[in-house]
């Protein structure tokens, strides 16, 4: 799709533009009793949802919860990975193998090949996943990574193991393309931020159980202590090949490739409460039928065009560009290493280092947990402008209290070193609340739907690159420089912050077909902050929408 196509396809959503409301309108319809103003990111989308309300608990809406939990698993099996290495490499049985230490060349190679895997795979995932479609996406992932499971699981040589992690990267690219999409769009708009937000809390879904496993087996005297670990990163794929034959596909999937009919009983069954006249169901399919493209760019395999060529484009990817570098180079990478930086802050013992790392892994799920819960009512971009920050100045107060501690010798004081640890937590308490639900929610909400697997794609390639830089310089830097290599994350962490506050597009309280008004207009950042305001009824039914004199 050239630039001109694109850009004649976005100006079919203007319908769809918000109202400035000014205060006067709004005093002469507060008389009516009972009635009150209310002021939404989209009228029509709140008047919908008002008058459809979703059973949660029916039979249609747990299949949905299945299908947003299939997602979540395939984060699982990407968080498991977080705190895998980090914890095996400092076991005595696995240095008794492969002498590889735990800082240093080896250890970096040792981590990143998984990241190099995840590079190669992601742009072929993005094929698969719009050609077959997002559940067989996420299967064939599963597949990849069950394979790379037994390769590592089974190694006693670096060069076997290091194939082994590339291999589970290929995988885990190719689940972490199709899971997102899949979760944002079989979601109804009120639970997109929630399902999408839990999808990516699978990294601690993940996370938990690899550093609790690794804990106990550490005491396991044989090679099975690290072994067992490393064979277990394949159950949620387990779980994921056979969740996948009971959920349904996505609807905007079907109609990409010309499944009107049964896109539209997807939205009855699952979004109208089986009413084809929910008004709902009647403002998804109308705006999905508008703004989705059944020769779109997920019809040419490898051309990336459209996300560069157009202003439309290039402002949805800025928002991807952003997130996947930001969500992985704010300091959040350094859990790679907690085991190395908690001996930093002189806690020798392996088994304190390793319960403190799955301390710290329950401590940032429940940052991000409560982020999860409130991501439907919670806008994003004031999240993570100020969350950035605060990220920051966490990571300043560690790297402050490292340095009085370097300046101790061997003479630490148990002050510092707790306030230094407590600061390190306090910062991926922070980082999980501020980002780990948006690095899902955010890229898929950017991206439209014959661009998002693609734009997926090319976010997994980003995230990957950082993590590589993360994983291969993290070691090194850790080596040389010690607790300084933490100040580079300081500086960063607000410089992203200045630029949440300039280029950070708003898209909590509007649909998907909806954000392309906003990423059409000149200004996408302040368009995205435009509202509408209403009256709503005593009866809770929305009347009338509050217009400037003149609009």
């Amino acid at each position: 799709m050239g630039a001109t196509e694109h850009s004649d396809r976005a100006t079919t959503a203007t319908s769809i533009e918000p109202v400035v409301v000014v205060s006067e309108g709004i005093g002469k319809t507060g008389n009516i009793e009972g009635a009150k103003a209310k002021e939404v990111h989209n009228a029509e989308l709140y008047a919908a949802l008002q008058e459809s309300k979703i059973n949660v608990w029916s039979k249609e809406s747990r299949v949905l919860y299945l299908g947003i939990f299939t997602a979540f698993l395939c984060a699982c099996a990407n968080g498991y990975d977080g705190s895998l290495l980090t914890g095996i490499i400092a076991m005595k049985q696995f240095q008794n193998v492969f002498h590889s230490g735990t800082e240093g060349p080896t250890v970096s190679l040792l981590f990143s090949l998984y990241t190099v895997g995840s590079i190669v795979g992601a742009p072929f995932a993005a094929i698969v996943s719009d050609k077959l479609g997002r559940r067989k996406t996420m299967f064939c992932g599963g597949v990849v990574i069950i394979i790379g499971t037994a390769i590592i699981a089974s190694s006693s040589t670096i060069p076997q193991f290091v194939v082994g992690r590339f291999i589970l990267g290929v995988g885990i690219a190719t689940m972490t393309v199709g899971a997102p999409a899949y979760a944002i769009e079989i979601s109804p708009p009120h639970w997109r931020g929630r399902a999408t937000g839990f999808y990516n809390c699978g990294w601690f879904g993940g996370s938990i159980p690899a550093a609790a496993i690794v804990f106990g087996t550490e005491y396991i005297q044989s090679n099975w202590s690290w072994r067992l670990p490393l064979l277990l990163q394949a159950f949620a794929c387990v779980l994921v090949m056979f969740t996948i034959w009971f959920i349904p596909e996505s609807p905007r999937w079907l109609i990409a490739n010309g499944k009107t009919d049964e896109a539209l009983e997807f939205l009855v069954k699952y979004h109208g409460n089986g009413n084809p006249n929910s008004r709902l169901v009647r403002l998804e399919i109308e705006e999905m039928k508008e703004n989705i493209r059944m020769d779109g760019i997920d019809k040419r395999p490898w051309d990336y065009r459209p996300i560069f060529l157009s202003h439309n484009g290039r402002w949805r990817f800025a928002q991807v560009i952003m997130i996947s570098v930001f969500g992985q180079f704010s300091g959040n990478g350094l859990g790679y290493f907690n085991t190395t930086i908690f001996k930093n802050l002189g806690i020798t013992s392996v088994s304190q280092q390793l319960g403190y790392n799955l301390l710290n892994s329950v401590l940032s799920a429940v940052g991000a947990l409560t982020a999860v819960s409130l991501t439907d009512r919670m806008p994003r971009r004031p999240v993570l402008i100020y969350g950035t920050f605060a990220c920051a100045v966490a990571l300043a107060l560690n790297s402050g209290l490292s340095a009085a501690l370097d300046s101790q010798g061997d003479n630490i004081q148990g002050s510092y070193a707790k306030g230094a640890l407590a600061s390190y937590f306090l910062f991926n308490i922070v980082f999980s609340f501020s980002y780990t639900p948006l690095q899902g929610v955010i890229p898929a909400e950017a991206l439209e739907t014959t661009m998002r697997a693609k734009g997926l794609a090319a976010s997994a390639v980003i995230v990957s690159i950082i993590g590589f830089i993360n994983q291969f310089a993290g070691p090194i830097g850790l080596q040389n420089i010690g607790y300084k290599y933490i100040f580079v994350f300081v500086g960063w962490d607000l410089v992203e912050t200045v630029a949440w506050y300039f280029f950070g597009v708003e898209s909590q309280g509007r649909t998907l077909e909806q954000l392309e008004w906003v990423y059409n207009q000149p200004n996408p950042v302040k368009a995205s902050q435009k509202i509408d305001k209403i009256i709503v009824q005593a009866d809770g039914k929305v009347t009338e929408k509050v217009v400037e004199d003149g609009a």
